[in-house]
């Protein structure tokens, strides 16, 4: 079934081309579809395009389809186009000609735009929700793990004096950031743009406000042209928050794989979470450190594929798209497995105790003194040449007492204001709110 066919029926071969993998990618989009035509038909009935017993009738099948879909029986049937077809499909088995009405007053070019946002709207929330558990796992170690010290490295350079809760909080507080990013793509897909059909709107009296309040959408798409440039733009937004957290998980990744190097040996893990070698019976490899960094690497890489297959079209819609589900449908889900493996691995990691013991570290303390002989009222230039000289010489033996307590340093992490920050950032989403009116158009 293809609800674009009308008496010439397209050559297999071009059928087979054109379809590619949409009908395994429209299966993530089914509920949010049925979501979508549930609004559609409330409005269609309050301007008259439907009668009562009609929509009471299409939105009780509508619903029961969406169990179906939740539950995870679904499926598009060998020769159905698409998951807009299906439905409209399954409808008319069950109801006749009157599934055939859902369609007045939209394309399926706002059909899959309006299941789009809902798609990437509820992904977002499961993916910030999975942000904010590791953000928990790496708070809880920060301050379980903030007198164990680390040496800070610049230029791969033993540098100054760290410690894990420096460096567990860092990563933290980079979550917060990325949190923003996803926030900012939030905002974007949160507004509705069913109703602009094709792209240039529609001659039946459609109530497009009606449809926005009934999905819990923030706002309107309001010029329809604009709704229909969202298509490409809107991934591109989405692959932007995804790749700042790709970048995030990468550089953690590639410190683990790092510190857990006999060469630095600042970490373990137990031998469970290691795998072999075929021939070298001492091996640990950190495989699933080095998969988490080649993973996040993918994601980072996430927007030039989205620009490369948009950037260069006119406006309008254009089959070019159909190719963006299966860029960000896959990275989304790329993107929680590495989420969910590093809320399991990282409480399992175990610091090595008295690192900064060690000799060769002891220059890792020269700004210490330099500063500790600045506040001396030594000019700061003076003492730094001094210490200087003191190394050069073979001479320098420095007290190894901290004494940080500005914002953020070794002796003041300021965890709880970093928390704070996440609140702020979270509060700024209103999934409560969307939550209610998805759940008042499912009952």
């Amino acid at each position: 079934m293809k609800l674009w066919q009308k008496s010439i029926t397209a050559w297999s071969e071009v059928e087979t081309f054109t379809v590619g993998r949409d009908r395994e990618m429209d299966l993530y989009l089914a509920p949010y579809d049925i979501m979508g035509s549930l609004a559609h038909i409330e409005m269609l009935c309050s301007i008259g395009l439907l009668e009562k017993e009609e929509y009471s009738a299409l939105a009780a099948a509508l619903r029961q389809l969406y169990k179906d879909a939740i539950a995870g029986n679904f499926v598009i049937e060998e020769g159905v186009e698409d998951v807009h077809s299906q439905v409209e499909m399954l409808l008319t088995r069950m109801l006749g000609d009157m599934g055939k009405k859902i369609h007045s007053g939209r394309s399926r070019n706002d059909q899959v735009l309006v299941d789009l946002r809902l798609f990437l709207r509820a992904e977002i929330e499961a993916l910030s929700g999975q942000i904010g558990e590791l953000f928990d796992v790496l708070q809880t170690l920060s301050e379980k793990h903030k007198e164990v010290l680390l040496p800070g490295y610049t230029h791969l350079q033993v540098a100054m004096v760290s410690s894990f809760g420096l460096w567990l909080g860092a990563y933290a507080e980079s979550l917060v950031d990325d949190l923003r990013q996803f926030q900012s793509a939030y905002q974007i897909i949160n507004q509705n743009p069913l109703g602009s059909a094709a792209g240039y709107g529609s001659s039946f009296p459609l109530n497009r406000r009606m449809t926005t309040e009934l999905l819990g959408f923030a706002d309107l798409n309001y010029n329809v042209v604009h709704a229909q440039m969202g298509r490409g733009k809107t991934e591109l937004f989405l692959a932007f928050a995804l790749s700042g957290l790709g970048h995030t998980l990468n550089k953690l990744s590639m410190d683990v794989v790092l510190y857990l190097n006999q060469n630095f040996a600042f970490l373990s893990f137990p031998d469970e979470l290691t795998t072999g070698s075929s021939i070298m019976p001492h091996k640990k490899n950190p495989d699933v450190f080095e998969l988490l960094r080649a993973k996040s690497t993918q994601l980072a890489a996430l927007p030039q594929q989205v620009s490369l297959l948009t950037g260069n079209l006119p406006s309008g819609y254009h089959r070019d798209f159909q190719l963006l589900k299966e860029v960000i449908f896959p990275a989304i889900e790329t993107a929680k497995s590495c989420l969910s493996m590093l809320c399991f691995a990282l409480p399992q990691m175990k610091p090595k105790i008295n690192i900064l013991d060690d000799d060769k570290y002891k220059y890792l303390y020269s700004v210490e003194v330099v500063n500790q002989l600045a506040l001396e009222g030594v000019p700061f230039r003076d003492a730094y040449r001094q210490v200087g000289h003191d190394i050069e010489n073979g001479t320098f033996n420095p007290d190894r007492t901290l004494n940080h307590t500005h914002e953020g340093s070794l002796g003041n992490l300021c965890t709880a204001e970093i928390r704070e920050k996440w609140k702020r950032v979270w509060s700024g989403f209103g999934f409560e709110g969307v939550s209610e009116r998805v759940e008042q158009l499912l009952k």
